[in-house]
């Protein structure tokens, strides 16, 4: 039970001060046992002590300082001397300003050389004082006297004092509310412990400030000024208050004894005296951090930094370990967030420089604790905190670092770990979720500032990482900016079969001929790597973006060899100017020869697609179609489908071009029974009443002969069209009459394309047996169109005149003004005088020659559009 009560505090423990003797009891005795010690002050290297027999000793203290251990003091007997009264010595202050030492006895404070101990000549002193302090912060300005409070004999009353060097002087005396027992001064300021409450008086203005209430009779009260209008105070409920001049606490309060002494700042730390014990408290947590027996000591006091303690028989001092020694404790304890506390306290004690190179060295020592105990986010947060070079942190990891890297660790040590394995006593679980911790914290800082100087390491470790435990972001980092090793990262690659990541590897550093070697194995199923199903086709967009002419040539028969319809692809979907520049067309068709359908394909991309006018690039394609359909004869549906497709592709070419050559054609087309082709070849040489005669009467298929009227005559004139379509109806009408088909045909034609025919000449060709009910839709188009077109020329006679009648209107209203011609006037264009009487008149009344009239239009100078008159 006794161990779970001290468990809390051991744990929060840590040793920050030292207690080394400063001025043994030999030294005070002088073989009388009934010296003591009453009061201590430090200034510099001088020591005083005043003691009950009225004596003031002088020493002066020589500090050592060893290369391991804490310092050690060697007090040295100057002289000592009686102050010739018979009571003890209350208090001492020096004033080294002044070289005066102010002691406190029977109630009077006599100034004293602080060399030899002799009075001032002038006998100067203060009387009437039962306690006295120095104002730290004076207001006085004048460096050549301190200002002195004191709590006077009188009831209820505070006197203020410039001391001299041989001389005082009263500046102000101020009434309490209750008797004070203890002050505390900060320039204008006094803090108070008063008989039932500590207050701040303002000793200027009078105005005062309750703080808390305490009961002198119970508990001896403590001021302390601590700082610029800031005090230390023992509070009830044995706590240490901090209060401001304006009654607020800016530190939390530290919870010490009940019977306290004394007490004093050494920052980061308050140092607490009672009866049996010197406790250390951390301001910045506010925890216990140490404890120290110290029995009798009645004496607590800290002078510039120094803390010195003292009993009746010996004087002592808390020599601070140096801060870095004691954050490094914590951390060898394990304990990161007091080591991080007290390593942010420590920053107003350390030059800026100095505590940022320690602050990043704690901050990675923490990290690598976090770390160790698998607390991954926080260690992250301490490695990026602290700049952690990431090779520290990588060199755990065996194998990691490449070959050629330069890295040893740091000096002294950031952890005490040889590697991962010792890290995690060997358990693989542990071990992956580091990794996998690694993955995510060099992934974080590759591309950061930190990485800086040593990318490779970074990158090339984080690609081992992701190839040892098969990671999706392996190929990530292999198609973006990285840093990878070469030769290190290939064999780590090639260790673990991850080949199409090496192939990524060797195209990143441009050698695109050993990942294509690599790559073509993999499909070929010479090595395997399952990463990439699709790998083929990978090997087709890289080559068809690849700029090395060279290496496409030497893959382009493996490519065509697995796939004539994908690996043509490197040459249809080139990027079109490095195509031009790099792969001229009748090359690509000499090596496409021999593989029909990539053959086919590549002349559709010429044809089709970049549209190239070139008449053995159609006429090659147009045969290719034509020997397929012939070659492959219908037997299956899905064979007959492509056929199909293939016919439609030959059909369309033959259509919409003009440069093959349709006479090469038409022989190779007659006895196939290829009848459309025939017909829109035919077509193509101007043969219409051929054509026609073959889509009618061998394919006999009038759509198509219908069709093909349309097609053929886009883009040419009306009356082109019209006789297409007068063509077709002789054909049709030129039939046996028994052929009700063709019969039937015809009139189709005339009621479906009424618009396209002259009715008058179809109407003599019409047979007279045919009824007008038959013909009624042709008849009541060909109205319509006649109707329409002579309203249309009606309108636009119409129009025609109207447009002639304003011209005659303008002209009258010109020939209706007069105007002079004179060898004076001037051509507004040319500014030549007019040599006879021919011109050009405007309507905005400009004169010009009629050569330069006629030149109006390209003339820059013309003076106005419009008609001449």
């Amino acid at each position: 039970m006794k161990e779970n009560q001290n468990h809390p505090e051991d744990r929060m423990s840590i040793q920050a001060f030292t207690l080394v003797s400063a001025v043994e009891r030999e030294l005070l005795m002088d073989d009388r046992d009934r010296v003591q010690i009453e009061c201590v002050e430090c200034c510099g290297k001088n020591l005083y002590v005043g003691t009950n027999t009225c004596f003031v000793y002088h020493f002066l203290l020589e500090e050592k300082t060893g290369p391991t251990g804490p310092a050690t003091f060697t007090a040295t007997k100057q002289l000592h001397r009686s102050l010739g009264f018979k009571k003890p010595v209350n208090e001492l202050r020096a004033a080294s300003a002044l070289n005066r030492l102010l002691v406190l006895c029977d109630n009077c404070i006599t100034l004293v050389n602080m060399m030899n101990l002799e009075p001032v000549p002038s006998g100067a002193r203060i009387k009437g004082a039962v306690t006295f302090t120095l104002n730290e912060n004076p207001v006085s300005g004048d460096p050549f006297c301190v200002e002195v409070c004191i709590i006077s004999v009188k009831r209820r009353t505070i006197q203020m004092f410039l001391v001299y060097e041989d001389r005082v002087q009263i500046v102000k005396e101020v009434s309490t509310p209750e008797q004070p027992f203890a002050v505390a001064v900060d320039g204008h300021f006094l803090c108070l412990a008063l008989t039932t409450q500590y207050i701040i008086l303002n000793y200027t203005t009078g105005a005062s400030q309750d703080l808390f209430p305490y009961c002198s009779e119970e508990k001896r009260p403590v001021v302390k000024r601590i700082g610029r209008q800031e005090f230390l105070l023992a509070g009830p409920g044995g706590l240490g208050m901090f209060a401001t001049v304006a009654g607020i606490s800016k530190h939390a309060p530290v919870h010490w004894s009940e019977n306290v002494i004394g007490a004093a700042i050494c920052f980061p730390y308050v140092i607490a005296l009672d009866d049996e014990f010197i406790t250390v408290h951390s301001m910045l947590d506010q925890q216990q951090k140490q404890t120290l027996p110290f029995k009798k000591g009645h004496i607590l006091q800290d002078f510039e930094g120094r803390v010195i303690v003292a009993t009746s028989k010996g004087v002592y001092i808390l020599v601070p370990l140096p801060l870095e020694k004691q954050i490094q404790d914590l951390l060898a304890s394990q304990r990161v967030e007091e080591a991080l506390v007290l390593a942010k306290g420590a920053r107003r004690n350390i030059p800026k420089e100095k505590f940022q190179v320690m602050y990043r060295r704690i901050l990675q020592q923490a990290g690598f604790i976090q770390f160790a105990q698998l607390q991954f986010l926080e260690a992250k947060e301490l490695f990026r905190s602290g700049q952690l070079d990431a090779r520290e942190l990588i060199s755990l990891y065996p194998f990691l670092l490449p070959t050629s890297s330069s890295f040893t660790r740091a000096h002294p040590p950031l952890h005490e770990y040889a590697d991962l394995h010792q890290l995690t006593r060997g358990d693989q679980e542990k071990m992956a979720q580091c990794k996998r911790f690694l993955m995510s914290y060099l992934n974080e800082v590759r591309s950061t500032d930190v990485a800086n100087g040593y990318r490779e390491d970074v990158d090339t470790a984080l690609l081992k990482l992701y190839a040892e435990t098969d990671h999706d972001s392996l190929l990530d980092l292999l198609v973006t900016e990285n840093f990878c090793l070469l030769t290190d990262s290939a064999a780590w690659l090639e260790k673990h079969k991850k080949y199409f990541a090496l192939g990524l590897l060797y195209h990143y550093n441009n050698q695109d001929a050993a990942a294509l070697q690599l790559w073509v194995s993999i499909v070929n199923g010479e090595i395997h790597d399952p990463t990439r199903a699709d790998l083929y086709d990978y090997v087709v967009d890289f080559l068809t973006y690849c700029s090395d002419r060279e290496l496409v040539w030497r893959h382009a028969d493996w490519l065509l060899q697995k796939s004539e319809e994908v690996g043509v692809q490197v040459f249809t979907k080139r990027p079109l100017d490095e195509e031009q520049n790099s792969f001229n067309p009748d090359d690509v068709i000499n090596c496409l020869k021999k593989y029909p359908k990539a053959h086919a394909k590549y002349l559709e991309h010429l044809v089709i697609d970049r549209r190239l006018q070139k008449e053995a690039y159609h006429t090659q394609l147009a045969l290719l179609y034509l020997e397929e359909v012939l070659q492959k004869t219908p037997s299956t549906s899905g064979k007959g489908a492509e056929v199909a497709g293939t016919q439609a592709k030959l059909q369309s070419l033959l259509q919409k071009s003009d440069l093959y050559r349709v006479h090469l054609l038409i022989e190779k087309t007659q006895g196939t029974g290829l009848h459309m082709e025939s017909a829109i070849l035919h077509g193509k040489l101007g043969e219409h009443q051929k054509a026609l005669h073959i889509l009618v009467h061998e394919l006999k298929d009038c759509s198509a002969a219908e069709d093909y009227c349309l097609w053929s005559s886009e883009g040419r004139d009306h009356p082109y069209r019209q006789r297409l379509f007068h063509t077709l109806l002789s054909i049709y009408l030129s039939a046996d009459p028994s052929d009700c088909g063709l019969v039937v045909a015809a009139v189709d034609l005339l009621n479906h394309h009424a618009t396209e025919f002259d009715a008058a000449q179809v109407l003599q060709l019409l047979p007279d047996t045919w009824s007008v009910q038959l013909l009624c839709p042709f008849l009541m188009g060909a109205m319509r169109q006649s109707f329409h077109t002579k309203r249309m020329t009606q309108v636009a006679a119409g129009l025609a005149k109207s447009e002639n009648l304003i011209y005659k209107c303008d002209k009258m209203k010109v020939k209706g003004s007069s105007f002079r011609l004179s060898d004076k006037k001037l051509c507004q264009m040319c500014q030549n005088p007019f040599c006879e009487p021919v011109f050009v008149r405007y309507p905005n009344g400009g004169l010009v020659h009629t050569h330069c009239a006629a030149s109006r239009h390209t003339h820059p100078n013309s003076p106005s559009s419009g008609n001449r008159t």
